[in-house]
């Protein structure tokens, strides 16, 4: 950095454009669309994702020999940011418009699962579901995965279920971890990549608050090639692992985006609002609401940027990622909330996004790693061996 906190020129330049993008481009068709909309017409995200192709604005985590922007950990942070800007930018960064990454981890594939599987599913920019949940313990994976894989010959036969699958519905193909070994821990868990119109998968959408569904999963004597193996038996968790660990930057970043989004919007209406014969803005109980909030959301994002920072260095990023996403996820929902008390009535109202924004960041605090998991891996850290239950 050139200064104290200061983002790199090249950094933003890309920030620059990909405001201008969304702001030009996005908004104004996602305007079009309901309130809980979470995708654009096809034939009118088609021609988006062409015009952010014409920039460099595609898969921005994906490597560039690949096909994507291959920025760094603190690029994809600040185009997270500024890509969460809209009315669906939970969960659908952009409304698509910039392709969606494939998970990282496929790029430490064999070259038959890269051209096969990773490189189709970045020139198509279509999003690609990870099952590692399941109902027995989302939160703990690595003992309370259950969905089974037994190698038969030439294939595998997987048999089980996941829970809160995200985009598993019409997705060309999904990285699920099984049990291949007997062991409780990370040691016997694989990786499969598993095409989305395997015979024998079924699914159902789980109802929850946001307007788009997860998906339960179901592996009904599922055949997966023994060529679709992603690494060796029993490294599934070593081999994604820091996608899983970086992940968590670029999904902090989003919902400080989504927090000051929310603050732009309660920062004009206060200033145009009047009641008891002044503005808003002239109430110390706004104001103070409005100081927090920006207070608050400038340290988050410190720690998000920081936390990239360090990863790009090459430095050990699991407890920095942790922090992030925690102060980030809960920052951003104590944010939306303050902003939507401050408009009162049309807070709540779906002429604007707040309320849905409300909705998402609820879940924020949740996916990725609950807020409690992230203070258990920070303390553990911080207390050793004493620390681990």
């Amino acid at each position: 950095m050139n200064g104290a906190w200061e983002l790199p020129s090249e950094l933003i330049m890309i920030q620059d454009t990909v405001r201008r993008f969304m702001r030009q481009e996005v908004k104004p068709l996602e305007d079009q669309l309901q309130h809980d909309a979470y995708e654009l017409p096809e034939g009118v995200l088609l021609p988006l994702q062409e015009k952010a192709r014409g920039l460099g604005l595609w898969c921005f985590r994906t490597p560039e020999e690949f096909g994507g922007a291959g920025l760094s950990l603190l690029g994809q942070a600040v185009v997270a940011e500024e890509t969460a800007k809209c009315r669906m930018g939970a969960y659908v960064p952009g409304c698509g418009a910039f392709g969606a990454d494939p998970p990282n981890a496929v790029f430490l594939g064999s070259t038959f699962q890269v051209e096969k599987y990773a490189i189709p599913a970045i020139k198509r920019g279509k999003k690609i579901f990870v099952a590692i949940s399941e109902a027995s313990g989302g939160s703990d994976p690595a003992r309370s995965i259950q969905t089974r894989a037994e190698l038969a010959g030439d294939h595998y036969i997987l048999n089980g279920s996941k829970m809160w699958i995200t985009g598993a519905d019409g997705a060309d193909w999904g990285l699920v971890f099984a049990r291949t070994g007997q062991s409780g821990d990370r040691g016997g868990i694989s990786c499969f990549i598993v095409d989305g119109d395997s015979v024998g998968m079924t699914m159902k959408p789980i109802k929850v608050i946001r307007s788009y569904a997860p998906y339960e999963v179901y592996f009904k004597d599922v055949k997966v090639p023994v060529e679709n193996r992603l690494g060796e038996e029993g490294q599934g968790f070593m081999l994604c692992e820091k996608w899983l660990v970086e992940g968590r930057i670029p999904y902090a970043a989003g919902t400080i985006g989504i927090a000051q989004a929310a603050l732009d919007i309660a920062i004009d209406w206060a200033k145009q609002r009047k009641a008891f014969n002044s503005f808003l803005a002239d109430k110390q109980a706004i104001q103070w609401m409005i100081a927090d909030s920006e207070i608050e959301l400038r340290a988050a994002r410190l720690l998000v940027y920081q936390a990239a920072w360090n990863g790009d260095l090459g430095k050990n990023l699991k407890v920095e990622s942790s922090i992030a996403k925690l102060v980030a996820t809960e920052t951003a929902g104590r944010v939306v909330d303050r902003c939507m008390q401050i408009l009162g009535g049309l807070g709540v109202a779906t002429e604007l996004p707040l309320e849905r924004w409300y909705r998402e960041l609820r879940i924020k605090r949740i996916g990725e790693g609950p807020s409690e998991v992230q203070r258990m891996v920070v303390a553990r850290h911080l207390l050793g061996a004493s620390g681990k239950s």
